[in-house]
């Protein structure tokens, strides 16, 4: 092999290697010749050792990234392969939606399918979460389809997420049943003066044990079914136990629920228990029960709906909110066993006021189902008779409706002074 060097400049190229029988040989310039590399011989780098490369397709964000990798499922095959596959253009244009769920205009007309789905892919994303654009978002879906995204909610004892999301909550519309029970509430609180909105009136379940309610709260809550015929007008069940602020005037303003079926005052603040019990017998047919019902042992209402994940996460974010909490109960205990006054009160749990639970009894009503008789008549002489009876009973009827109508219209200045607010 012939070979010929031709240096016009005097610059340093580095050696220069030729490969000849397949043994490779560098070119010593110096001397002219060609020598036989050996092991010892250090390589020559082409970058230095602190070099590095960053590949930089294009200059995105994270999220724009994260977005292109979506369009893909990866999966393994059982040789260990790593396997991918396009998405479907449906699932492309479903996450691209959700993502920017916030910037809807309207959902009214929709197929309820295919926003069942979208709801579930913003879930996923926890765009409900977020604090402005996950409240325009919820509004979206509860504006066009009410029931659906909820049609049951249980908030026993969330009196955070009561504070966090209230306008959330509030969102919310044709709901069927709801628990507030056990969040210390009070009269005055916004969540029971939107209880008496048009949005709610199809609550007949409402559960408000230990809300710290007095006669002034059932009073405003009452107002619209007692004057205008608006509000809670389907309410079946209701649960007022553990209000010990409660007296016999406040239970005089639940005789406007004449849908009533089942009502527990249990642990109220009642004078005349008896004359309490015959009045809610006479006027809207309730009837003392000596056992507990069941339908206040708090396990019929339940949150359901498509937003049940969504409640779970307000749930977890505040859990997480009060979690520092915890690292104290360690300091706490030292504190209490080298006797120091100081002490950190953990929060008070749900519990039944046995005070006056044992004062007044268990005091759940119900209302009695009239079984219908279909026996046929023998003569027409008892059924003259009775159609009289049903003609006189029509005509008390009605009577005693005119009566209540204008006991009704004899309102208080504090009720009209209500009534103006709505």
């Amino acid at each position: 092999m012939s070979y010929c060097l031709h240096s016009e400049s005097h610059l340093d190229t580095g050696p220069i290697y030729v490969r000849e029988n397949g043994k490779l040989h560098v070119v010593n310039q110096g001397a002219g010749g060609v020598q036989h590399v050996t092991s010892k011989t250090r390589p020559f780098r082409l970058f230095s050792r602190g070099f590095s490369v960053e590949l930089c397709m294009n200059r995105e964000d994270d999220r724009a990234r994260r977005q292109r990798t979506d369009h893909f499922i990866f999966t393994y095959t059982k040789e260990g392969n790593l396997r991918y596959s396009a998405k479907s253009l449906f699932s492309l244009v479903l996450g691209y939606i959700s993502d920017n769920v916030d910037h809807i205009d309207s959902l009214i007309g929709f197929p309820e399918q295919i926003a069942e789905k979208l709801f579930s892919a913003a879930e996923a994303r926890q765009k409900f979460t977020e604090p402005v654009t996950g409240l325009r978002a919820l509004q979206k879906f509860t504006e066009a389809y009410g029931n659906l995204v909820l049609c049951s909610l249980c908030l026993r004892n969330r009196y955070l997420v009561i504070s966090e999301k209230l306008e959330e909550i509030k969102s919310f519309r044709e709901l069927t049943c709801l628990d507030l029970s056990c969040c210390k509430l009070g009269d005055e609180h916004e969540l029971l003066e939107h209880l008496t909105k048009e949005a709610l009136s199809s609550v007949k379940q409402l559960l408000l044990k230990d809300n710290s309610l007095s006669d002034a709260g059932l009073r405003r809550m009452t107002a619209p079914v007692r004057v205008l015929k608006k509000g809670l007008e389907n309410l079946l069940v209701l649960d007022l136990s553990c209000n010990p602020k409660i007296t016999d005037v406040g239970i005089g303003y639940l005789l406007s629920f004449k849908k009533l079926n089942c009502l527990d005052i249990s642990g109220t603040g009642l004078k005349d228990v008896n004359a309490v019990i015959k009045r809610l017998q006479m006027q809207i047919g309730l009837v003392h029960s000596e056992v507990p019902l069941k339908e206040f042992d708090h396990s019929n209402c339940k949150t359901e709906g498509w937003a049940e994940q969504t409640v779970l996460q307000w749930e977890q974010a505040a859990m997480e909110a009060i979690k520092p909490q915890d690292n104290l109960r360690s300091r706490t205990a030292t504190l209490r066993f080298y006797g120091k006054t100081h002490r950190i009160e953990e929060v008070v749990k749900c519990k039944l006021v046995e005070a006056e639970t044992k004062a007044s009894g268990n005091l759940q009503f119900y209302k009695e189902k009239v079984p219908n008789c279909h026996l046929p008549l023998k003569k027409e002489v008892v059924g003259s008779h009775e159609l009289k009876n049903n003609k006189k009973r029509a005509l008390a009827e009605q009577e005693r409706e005119r009566t209540s109508k204008q006991k009704h219209l004899c309102l208080t200045v504090e009720d009209w002074d209500l009534l103006n607010t709505y």
